[in-house]
């Protein structure tokens, strides 16, 4: 009986997705008013309630409030209000509609599948959200058809003049914001009715504000998603990834691919590939040291985006400035790659190292696997590691002109940015201020730069 409520339950939080197909038939002022309204009903909601019992989901349910769609509802007012004080035009009713849709159609979809998965095998889960590929699947499908389908409607029922918004580019960022729903919906740990509309309508609008750049064809669109979906489903089969870290790679693939061209994001999935085949190169003796990455050395979302945040800014920037800063933006991404290759190379072929390293700032020896340790292995490493990523992008990426000056930019990037790295290790991360992921990022970000300047020099 309680698996039956559960999907009645579930049943409504989809269909209260239908509310957003009211948008354009509504003051902008009225909706907010409603919105935040509801909130404070749900809110008051008691667990004697019969409506309680109908709308409470676990959580609900534990908190004794009608926690999540408060909080859904709270979120909607809040983009409402910036919509208001922004005005339609910069911060569009499609974009919030769409955050609505994909929000309750996609992590309601997802979450049927979740309560079926749990039912056949209860014992394992223990009433804890269940996340699988399939799930994700559903949601990113049904999260995105639905987003695109309410921001037409949107559009066809407002004034054309307010929004001179292609069809293609709704779609667009109808699948921007389901991946990133989809992935928020894979990290979060209990209630993601905060993180998944705001997420999903930040990402949206981030890429409607340099709609000017993204002349997006939906065929290509398309094919393009599936192409990174399915790379990201093969790592994650394969071990490489977790869930999250294969929907966050989807993501990029198709932010990078549709910025600059389908080079580029071989050039970053080569870096994955090299991390994890070192990873497990003699990982039984890295596992007998203490020094071997956790999960048998899979992946999650910290890892691939503290590597990959760099690479994926400079590629938007290279669509939005595109031509007149193309060779130095591309130096600087493949710089930020190179750093991330030669340091993962660095460190897991490093820690096999026979001696004692040293520390970069003290050079006094150090037990392998420190924090800012290096020796002569682990920098061959990341001059090898650097050196790959110089030599597939001169043979991949059309139209590098000085391709000797570009590869001696990347190599020199990746190998300071990776040495940068473990300066930060051996200071800031050792002290607690950075993390590892912190670190990563602000290695590639300084291996990006010491690339763009280097080949700025030479050019």
């Amino acid at each position: 009986m309680k698996l039956v409520q559960e999907y009645k339950t579930q049943g409504i939080y989809i269909f209260l997705g239908l509310l957003a197909l009211l948008f354009p038939f509504f003051d902008i002022s009225y909706l907010l008013l409603g919105f935040l309204g509801m909130s404070l009903v749900f809110l008051r909601l008691t667990p004697a309630s019969p409506v309680f019992g109908i709308l409470a989901r676990d959580y609900d349910i534990k908190a004794g409030k009608l926690v999540g769609l408060a909080q859904l509802f709270i979120i909607i007012a809040i983009l409402l209000f910036i919509s208001l004080v922004l005005g339609t035009g910069r911060f569009p009713l499609f974009i919030i509609g769409g955050a609505f849709a994909i929000t309750t159609f996609g992590d309601g979809v997802a979450d049927i599948i979740n309560i079926h998965d749990k039912a056949k095998n209860s014992s394992l889960h223990n009433g804890i959200k269940v996340y699988s590929a399939k799930s994700s699947i559903a949601f990113l499908v049904s999260g995105g058809i639905y987003a695109f389908l309410t921001e037409v409607w949107i559009l066809v029922w407002t004034d054309q003049a307010v929004y001179p918004v292609p069809y293609g580019m709704l779609f667009f960022l109808a699948v921007l914001g389901a991946i990133t729903g989809a992935f928020l919906e894979s990290v979060t740990v209990t209630e993601d009715n905060i993180t998944i509309p705001l997420g999903s309508a930040m990402t949206m609008w981030l890429f409607y504000s340099f709609s000017f750049s993204y002349n997006v064809d939906t065929e290509y669109l398309i094919m393009i998603l599936a192409f990174a979906f399915i790379l990201g489903y093969l790592a994650y089969r394969a071990r490489i990834a977790d869930i999250s870290a294969m929907l966050s790679a989807t993501l990029l693939g198709v932010v990078i691919i549709i910025s600059s061209n389908i080079f580029w994001f071989f050039i970053l999935l080569a870096f994955f590939f090299l991390g994890s085949l070192f990873t497990r190169y003699k990982y039984n003796y890295k596992l007998a040291h203490g020094i071997a990455e956790k999960k048998g050395g899979v992946r999650g979302y910290k890892n691939v985006f503290s590597n990959s945040l760099a690479a994926l800014a400079l590629a938007v920037a290279y669509r939005i400035f595109f031509p007149s800063h193309d060779m130095l933006l591309l130096a600087a991404y493949l710089g930020s790659i190179a750093t991330a290759c030669g340091d993962t190379l660095a460190s897991e072929i490093g820690q096999t190292y026979k001696g004692e390293p040293r520390m970069i700032t003290t050079l006094k020896k150090a037990r392998p696997g420190t924090d800012g340790a290096v020796s002569s292995l682990g920098e061959g490493a990341s001059i090898f590691g650097a050196s790959v990523i110089a030599l597939l992008a001169i043979l991949l990426i059309p139209g590098i002109q000085d391709k000797y000056s570009v590869a001696i930019a990347i190599i020199a990037g990746g190998f300071i940015g990776t040495n940068i790295d473990s300066v930060l290790g051996a200071t800031l991360q050792q002290r607690g201020y950075l993390s590892n992921n912190g670190v990563n990022l602000f290695a590639t970000i300084s291996g990006a730069v010491v690339s763009g300047m280097i080949y700025l020099a030479g050019s």
